[in-house]
């Protein structure tokens, strides 16, 4: 188990190392997910606050979501969180995977992002 924990912290470590010589100032859309939800979030690294967040354990979403792990409820908190961000005054955002390969479920919040108006 110490293998893999090892690994994934190299992992995200070598994706947030090139993220920050890429941002050039943007925020990051970082984006975590666990086998019952995901979370999304759009982080001002030089000022160190979180600009806009999203996650399926919000409780509109909950109650129309049939779960927080399928694609839909991906796609559903990338809206939200673009949504959230373009208010606060963001379109521009570098994007964090994380350990997380772009895949599946991080690969809906990202398109979904996309389309609910964030560049990257």
């Amino acid at each position: 188990m110490a293998k893999f924990q090892d690994a994934t912290e190299r992992r995200k470590a070598r994706v947030r190392r090139a993220l920050r010589s890429a941002a050039n100032g943007r925020p990051r859309l970082s984006v975590h997910r666990s086998s019952k939800h995901i979370y999304a979030q759009i982080i001002d690294d030089a000022r160190g606050v979180t600009i806009a967040a999203a996650s399926s354990l919000e409780k509109d979403l909950r109650e129309s979501l049939k779960t927080g792990a399928d694609v839909a409820a991906a796609a559903a908190i990338g809206k939200l969180v673009a949504e959230r961000a373009v208010a606060a005054g963001v379109k521009d955002v570098v994007f964090d995977r994380g350990a997380f390969i772009y895949h599946g479920r991080v690969k809906a919040l990202a398109e979904a992002a996309r389309e609910g108006g964030l560049n990257f």
